[in-house]
């Protein structure tokens, strides 16, 4: 009796969806670029912790990423005053992922994370240490009519472009 009961439940979900009587939470979601208005403090922090310190984020200059399977990657400008002129130069932003990511060719766990763009067309991701754990070759976009300074948009081929002002890194979720 269990078992028809739940058969016939799976049919009717799986009918209701097919005919738009679901929720829209209850419906299998797709996967959504999201602006810094859609971010709140509730998914991005507004002081997070590096290189022993804590910094306020720039909530108006974040962005994400919301996969179909309800994970996130989030990503925003940090005002990085209280640091070390060293430190200043290379950590401009905050990245948390809660899915692997490829950048670059390079494989980045989930985690937090510090990043930069640097002189010379290079991303610099850091760990929470400010330990430098890659560099790989980022773009200057001269094609962007209005350069926004912070923004994530979707990139050919699948993966996205995280984008500061006009110098962007590709990164696409890693297996």
């Amino acid at each position: 009796m269990k078992v028809l009961f739940g058969t016939i439940a799976t049919f009717a979900l799986l009918f209701l969806a097919a005919s738009g009587g679901l929720s829209q939470s209850a419906k299998m979601e797709k996967t959504t670029i999201l602006k810094a208005s859609q971010i709140t403090a509730t998914l991005f922090p507004e002081r997070v912790f590096f290189a022993g310190k804590t910094a306020p984020t720039q909530m108006r200059n974040t962005a994400g990423v919301h996969f179909a399977d309800g994970t996130y990657l989030l990503a925003g400008l940090i005002d990085s005053s209280g640091y070390a002129t060293a430190v200043k130069q290379k950590y401009q932003g905050y990245l948390l992922t809660e899915v692997p990511l490829e950048i670059g060719g390079q494989h980045v766990a989930p985690g937090a994370y510090g990043f930069g763009f640097l002189a010379g067309g290079k991303f610099l991701l850091m760990d929470l240490g400010a330990h430098d754990l890659f560099q790989v070759d980022s773009n200057h976009d001269t094609a962007i009519k209005r350069p926004v300074p912070f923004q994530i948009l979707a990139a050919e081929g699948g993966g996205y472009l995280i984008y500061n002002g006009r110098n962007s890194v590709e990164f696409k979720r890693a297996e």
